[in-house]
């Protein structure tokens, strides 16, 4: 089971917000996958498959050997639907 870590700048509101709606949009695809959310310093250390955030603040996880979802709007469900799609299949 793949997991994904939303990642926001204080690990609070945002990102759980982000987290439901993607659980929704994996629910909707009839993906399972271990999805929970956490502030921007602790996902540096944090395993996960894809990390997924707004592409301002995600962008500086990005190390080369992660997989990084980086949503210009992160409340758009279309978009974020649209990014799990193409990472997951």
């Amino acid at each position: 089971m793949k997991k994904i870590l939303v990642v926001c700048g204080n690990g609070l509101g945002s990102s759980f917000i982000v987290e439901m709606n993607v659980k929704t949009v994996l629910s909707q695809l009839g993906v399972e996958a271990d999805v929970s959310h956490t502030d921007l310093t602790t996902a540096k250390s944090e395993k996960a498959d894809i990390y997924l955030g707004s592409k301002d603040l995600i962008s500086t996880l990005d190390d080369g050997t992660r997989t990084i979802i980086g949503l210009t709007n992160i409340l758009d469900q279309n978009e974020l639907k649209t990014a799990l799609e193409s990472h997951l299949s």
